[in-house]
């Protein structure tokens, strides 16, 4: 099974296409790695490359990623080091006949490969049919508790206004370890799913067959680990506020350790700054998952008993994690283009707050009412945010405001916004302030997406190999040899609950005094992973966070046609939720402040609940 003893080091250097170029030279030059591996896409990414491609101001590529590799190439050919990054973005033949130009430059010994196959956008007509016949179904499609946002399937209604601008299937890690077999030293990869790099990388330098699904599985939660930038060494941690500011600045990327059997340890470069411990590697492990089963088209990775354990400062083990066969599709993300939207924001301070907007939102309403507009918007939502103190200290304590978020087809709609607030605009509520910069309130177009699966079958995945004389050489990797129909997702309350009455006396205090969590976006539903840290507070915290009770959580957030499914996972001491339709459409055009979901754990970990104090005295 193994062509090599030790773990391979795998380094990643970019989460986003923010992060800059010199994560990728800090990992190649601050200790010994193996790979590097980059995820620079996230799903809207390739949607905005491929509108600016289309008016030929952007290469197809991320610039972050090009950045990296000019920084980073004399260190990667030195030490050499494996390059796998999916920066290739929309584009990633151009960006590796660009390496392959400097290289020569250079007159380095480099061999540069890029991954195709999952660019689907010229196929845009057929895709359009086959989601009106029901040939491509919705990511979400066969579960059927789980309903839309209204505006899911309008772009089927209306091809002319909303075409379709990019279509990308998530490919796994095959052509990636084909491309490495063969000799490459860089490997640049489009939609790859953002742990493909890892996988790929893995099962190339230990020698891993298709059916090794428990070692592959293992090196899919290495990868998702690691992919989110300084996600799992100090940001998005909800724990940061135990550690000084000092120590969450220019933090370092983290490390995969991934030995044989697809065990992972995770940590850093000592020279770079953050920490790498069991809160955040859980943080992490609970990022954006779908439940208890993680999917990616070559692995399936059972989640269940998952063990994470600290083996020594900065360094965390990772193991239990068992695989079986992927599913016979793939995700295809789908944006269109959705129409246009804008938005403004209005300050309120002081007294009546409430009154006060409902006096601007009724002033709104009533005059596009008026004109006959108000059937015209897709969206109008007016969004009341935060709540200004009790006694403030100053004006900006006392202050919150109003978010006026609209879309519609046409942007002459929307700008009637504008005109309806002009004219009640000396008629507005006592102490009314605002930016006097209104370009927010101009229309703007917005990207739709809409997350189809895929038949494996169809796609044409590949790896080719550059050179510097000769014809490119492309190399067919075929769809996966085995795989399995998904099942039911598991959805499910705590067995033997325990009584709350037992833990004691109780104080009404934050969620979050005791637990600690993470949220994301998964298309439109948004994921939540609670977790604590010893038995007597898992007793509690599975009896406590039932179903009903993250409803109850939401608040007025919660709305009846939301789905919710439960999962846990006893061994890290987590309840796991995932809220479908939460988001809307997603990412790209969601209504909400919080598009991302990133937000939504923190939300829930300041709300209060009957709080056992022997758990406060502990902490």
């Amino acid at each position: 099974m193994s062509q090599q003893q030790r773990a391979v080091r795998i380094a990643n250097c970019s989460g986003a296409i923010s992060d800059p170029g010199v994560h990728m030279y800090n990992q190649a030059k601050y200790g010994p790695v193996d790979v590097i591996t980059g995820d620079y896409l996230a799903e809207v990414n390739l949607a905005e490359h491929a509108e600016a491609m289309a008016r030929s101001s952007h290469p197809g590529w991320a610039g972050t990623a090009w950045d990296g590799i000019q920084q980073s190439l004399d260190l990667i050919h030195e030490k050499r080091i494996k390059v796998v990054i999916n920066g290739g973005a929309l584009n990633p033949k151009g960006l590796a006949e660009k390496i392959v130009e400097t290289v020569q430059q250079k007159g380095l010994n480099l061999q540069v490969a890029y991954v195709d196959g999952d660019n689907l956008t010229s196929r845009a007509d057929k895709i359009l049919r086959n989601i009106r016949s029901g040939a491509l179904h919705h990511l979400d499609g066969a579960n059927g508790d789980v309903h839309y946002d209204d505006q899911t399937l309008a772009f089927l209604d209306h091809p002319e206004k909303m075409p379709i601008v990019c279509a990308n299937a998530y490919l796994g890690y095959r052509a990636i370890k084909r491309g490495l077999d063969e000799g490459a030293d860089i490997v640049i990869c489009g939609r790859v799913a953002d742990a493909s790099p890892v996988i790929g990388a893995a099962a190339w330098w230990h020698g891993w067959e298709e059916d090794d699904f428990d070692a592959l599985a293992g090196a899919l939660v290495g990868g998702h680990l690691i992919e989110c930038s300084t996600y799992v060494t100090g940001a998005n941690f909800a724990g940061f506020y135990k550690y000084e500011i000092e120590d969450l600045l220019n933090l370092g990327l983290p490390i995969a350790e991934i030995d044989a059997q697809g065990h992972t340890i995770l940590t850093k470069h000592d020279e770079l700054n953050g920490f790498v411990t069991t809160d955040t590697v859980k943080c992490q492990f609970l990022y954006e998952l779908q439940g208890n089963i993680y999917l990616n088209s070559d692995v399936k990775a059972d989640l269940t008993n998952t063990r994470i354990v600290e083996q020594s400062r900065n360094r965390v083990h990772v193991s239990g994690i068992k695989g079986s066969p992927p599913p016979p599709t793939t995700k295809l993300a789908v944006f269109y283009r959705g129409g246009y939207q804008c938005e403004g924001t209005f300050n309120a301070t002081g007294y009546a707050t409430a009154k006060k907007w409902d006096l601007q939102e009724a002033q709104m309403r009533s005059k596009l009412q008026e004109w006959g507009l108000l059937d015209q918007f897709d969206v109008l939502d007016f969004q009341r945010v935060g709540v200004g103190a009790e006694n403030p200290d100053c004006q900006l304590a006392s202050t919150s405001y109003l978010r006026m978020f609209a879309q519609a087809e046409d942007a002459s709609t929307l700008r009637k916004l504008g005109a309806a607030w002009m004219f009640n605009g000396m008629a507005h509520f006592a102490g009314m302030h605002c930016t006097l910069d209104m370009r927010t309130m101009e229309p703007k177009p917005f990207l739709g997406f809409y997350p189809a699966t895929i038949s494996q079958e169809e796609l044409d995945e590949g790896v080719v190999m550059l050179t510097s004389t000769g014809s490119p050489r492309r190399i067919p990797v075929g769809p996966p040899k085995k795989t399995e129909s998904l099942k039911q997702r598991e959805n499910y309350e705590t067995t033997s609950p325990v009584s709350l009455s037992q833990f004691g006396p109780t104080q009404m205090r934050p969620l979050g005094d005791v637990v600690l969590a993470r949220s994301g976006d998964k298309g439109a539903n948004v994921n939540i992973g609670l977790f604590v840290h010893t038995p007597e507070e898992w007793d509690w915290l599975r009896s406590l966070m039932t179903g009903d009770k993250m409803k109850e959580l939401m608040g007025t957030d919660w709305k009846d046609w939301y789905f919710l499914e439960r999962v846990e996972m006893p061994h890290i001491y987590a309840v796991h939720f995932v809220i479908y339709g939460a988001l809307g459409r997603g990412v790209s055009s969601s209504r909400l402040l919080d598009g991302l979901g990133k937000g939504f754990a923190e939300f829930i970990r300041a709300v209060h609940v009957p709080m056992p104090t022997k758990f406060l005295n502990g902490e």
